[in-house]
């Protein structure tokens, strides 16, 4: 009897890290992204045309967005060719300029409305999507979710996957 209990406490294990991606907002992926919306650009605004667009929905009391900032400031420049790193944040202008580190070096925006949060339906932060040149969103999550973190080889498989 031992065994079996065993063996089934191992296969509802197994089970539950074996699903799939979790996500805390509406899935998009493989869809056309909605409009990107904006209340004010804290930075220069970007040059979107023909590039790829990851938007990081963040917000500076979330430790998780503040840990994904060093890791957003690399893909802005090992990629700055084929992608547009925005980080989008509900907050105030203010708020948000409080936060001196790290340093973000991506753009950034604000919309104290959570239209485009209330659009993806966004229950947990940070959460990214990345949209192709073709307007369709090719990935989306928590950035660092075990199993399905965003990362460099992941993203320079989609571009390569558009060229």
């Amino acid at each position: 009897m031992k065994k079996l209990s065993l063996i089934i406490i191992m296969l509802i294990n197994v089970s539950a890290f074996s699903q799939d991606k979790e996500l805390w907002a509406k899935s998009f992926l493989n869809k056309e992204a909605p409009e990107l919306v904006v209340e004010k650009w804290l930075s220069d605004e970007p040059e979107m045309e023909g590039k790829f667009i990851l938007i990081d929905f963040w917000a500076t009391w979330c430790g998780p967005c503040i840990r994904s900032i060093p890791k957003l400031n690399k893909f802005h420049k090992e990629f700055s060719e084929d992608l547009v790193v925005i980080g989008l944040s509900d907050e105030t202008e203010a708020t948000v300029k409080k936060l001196n580190y790290p340093e973000i070096e991506y753009y950034s925006a604000i919309d104290t409305e959570k239209r485009l949060n209330d659009i993806f339906e966004i229950r947990g932060i940070p959460h990214c999507v990345i949209i192709d040149p073709n307007g369709i969103v090719v990935w989306e999550g928590w950035p660092d979710l075990k199993g399905f973190e965003l990362t460099s080889d992941v993203i320079e498989a989609l571009i390569d996957s558009n060229k």
